[in-house]
């Protein structure tokens, strides 16, 4: 018990934390442009389980060889439990929405999430919001309207769910920096896919009860058969999977959440990036506008 205190009152490393986030979002970032690319050939839920049963044996081999640390339980178990399967709840909101949504729109209306965390911390941490945080709040709710468009004709109801992943994320970091800091981050990757393949299992054990001409899309359709190009597909997320769960770890332990969540926001630009390259998907003026009163506000709000 004295070595977790110690662990949780560690000094902040902020050159490592915001270097790490860089990348990962980097990472991340390029990830989520394969589950889009790749979103007709692999289910989700398919996504989910191959690719963390490629990842955990790299953690666990890590974890013995890399670093000599002994498999474990969590110091805090159900917070860290907590944290995995509300990150999972994220993935799954945020890659139903991929196929959907063009990736920079996706990638903006998900980055309201400093706002989220100045509101949840007002709520949970009794944490006052001065003007610069409600002009936060303000400016990245007109941001969220200029890149959906609620008015038009066409509006896509998929745009809400990056939005609900931004609430999940935003809980499980604040979770991460609160309750789960004296985990190790190998330890708290090794939950998150230990969490992935079991919501993916569950998710495919209930697909296989469904009336056969219910299961198709994203969601609901049968596992695809896998070959060589599937296969580094997969192996390929699995590397970034463990990127981003051991990177956002290390990086949210390292840093406060209000300056690690500043460069956090490199993913917007790395995922306009992907969307020009991969997908010839020019965001136009108004949503432009919308990703950049977003960005503004969230500096604003971690900021203040």
């Amino acid at each position: 018990m004295k070595n977790s205190a110690a662990k949780s009152t560690k000094e902040d490393d902020l050159p490592l934390a915001v270097s790490v986030i860089i990348f990962t979002v980097f990472a991340l970032s390029l990830g989520d442009a394969v589950v889009k690319l790749t979103s007709n050939t692999f289910v989700l839920w398919q996504i989910f389980v191959v690719r963390s049963i490629i990842a955990i044996p790299c953690l666990l081999i890590f974890m013995r060889v890399g670093t000599q640390m002994s498999l474990h339980l969590p110091v805090s178990l159900w917070w860290t439990v907590l944290r995995s399967f509300l990150l999972v709840a994220m993935w799954v909101s945020y890659y139903i929405a991929l196929p959907k949504l063009s990736l920079s729109v996706a990638a903006a209306a998900y980055y309201t999430l400093p706002i989220f965390i100045t509101l949840f911390s007002a709520a949970i941490v009794c944490k006052q919001i001065n003007r610069t945080g409600w002009i936060a709040v303000l400016l990245g709710f007109v941001g969220v309207l200029l890149i959906l468009q609620p008015n038009t004709t066409d509006f896509n109801w998929y745009a809400f769910l990056p939005l609900l992943s931004a609430i999940l994320y935003a809980l499980a970091m604040i979770l991460t920096r609160t309750k789960c800091r004296a985990e190790h981050p190998l330890l708290l990757s090794l939950s998150l896919n230990f969490a992935f393949v079991i919501v993916g299992s569950v998710a495919a054990l209930v697909i296989t009860t469904l009336p056969g001409e219910s299961r198709t899309g994203f969601l609901l359709a049968q596992w695809s058969s896998m070959h060589t190009k599937e296969w580094f597909a997969m192996v390929l997320l699995a590397i970034v999977l463990l990127i981003g769960s051991i990177g956002a770890a290390v990086a949210y332990q390292n840093g406060p959440s209000s300056t690690i969540g500043i460069f956090d926001f490199a993913y917007v630009g790395f995922a306009v990036l992907w969307s020009v390259l991969l997908f010839s998907d020019v965001p136009d003026v108004i949503s432009i506008v919308g990703i950049v009163l977003i960005v503004i506000a969230g500096i604003l709000s971690l900021w203040r």
